[in-house]
């Protein structure tokens, strides 16, 4: 009788779930929430492994929520009708007619985009934002801007930028357990009827915390949180991020992000993972191997 050694691509794929199982198992019927943005969304390659590690969450048994972003779609609407933007700390001023262009492409084609990715995957997806069933609550942002020539503290006013104060994830329990993925774009209703376009890192953090989310992921352009010689830091916590931050390690755009982190952690979250949104299946990497694709921040 001959014996037919197996094919080694087969045999590899076989060592993978095996390597998966015991994650399989921990976080079935978990909540991840996925901050989906960067150069990432526009990749129609990546968007496509995205859509489809979702759907595949949500298919062994995860409950996925995607919030996603939109900045530079934004600054190209608003420079396409000749809408000049600024910038404050990072956060766009925002007044009432920008608003209006911010919710238009947030809520309008980028949503409807991302559902009709994961569509495409084979998942069913239903696309929301902020307002929808009271589902975040947002507050104007205060924001005040050091004056260096008089040497004062001068207050600048956002417009409708916005920050969550609450969040009521009825509509999101509801939807993950009929079967729909939400994705969510991040745009609410503030206590004084006006909208706010909030910063997607924030609504994302505040919906995890709501949701008790097993975990959070922020995709981003970079490979995560790295150490002074350029190396990926795969295990942080908060006095770590402290430290780090202490001696210029974090520094830049990092530190809302790794904040974003830490408040979600010490809200309830289980873990938060600054990963790379252009590594292909990354998502998948970190959660079902041993080695992990990204920084994880744990309280």
């Amino acid at each position: 009788m001959t014996n037919h050694a197996p094919d080694p691509a087969l045999l590899a794929k076989a060592e993978t779930l095996i390597e998966a199982l015991p994650y399989l198992h921990r976080y079935k019927g978990a909540t991840f929430v996925v901050k989906y943005g960067g150069h990432a969304m526009g990749d129609p390659e990546l968007a496509r492994d995205f859509a489809e590690d979702v759907v595949l969450l949500k298919a062994v048994g995860i409950n996925p929520i995607v919030v996603h972003g939109g900045g530079p779609q934004i600054g190209a609407m608003l420079k396409r009708l000749g809408v000049e933007s600024q910038f404050v700390g990072g956060l766009r001023v925002t007044d009432a007619e920008t608003a209006r262009i911010a919710e238009m492409v947030l809520a309008g084609s980028i949503n409807k985009e991302i559902v009709g990715w994961i569509g495409e995957a084979g998942g069913r997806a239903v696309g929301i934002s902020g307002k929808d069933a009271n589902l975040v609550t947002a507050r104007k942002v205060q924001r005040d801007e050091a004056d260096t020539l008089q040497g004062i503290e001068r207050h600048v006013d956002l417009g409708f930028v916005g920050e969550p104060v609450a969040v009521d994830p009825l509509i999101l329990t509801t939807l993950a357990g009929q079967g729909f993925i939400p994705v969510v774009a991040p745009i609410a209703l503030g206590a004084d009827g006006h909208t706010y376009n909030i910063n997607a890192d924030t609504m994302a953090g505040a919906i995890a915390a709501a949701c008790r989310a097993s975990r959070f992921f922020l995709l981003t352009d970079v490979a995560g949180v790295l150490n002074k010689s350029g190396e990926l830091m795969t295990d942080l916590d908060p006095a770590g991020i402290e430290a780090l931050k202490a001696d210029g390690t974090i520094s830049g755009g990092m530190i809302p992000k790794v904040e974003t982190c830490v408040n979600a952690v010490k809200s309830g979250v289980d873990a938060a993972v600054i990963l790379d949104g252009r590594i292909p299946h990354g998502m998948l990497l970190e959660i079902f191997t041993r080695r992990g694709a990204g920084t994880l921040v744990h309280a």
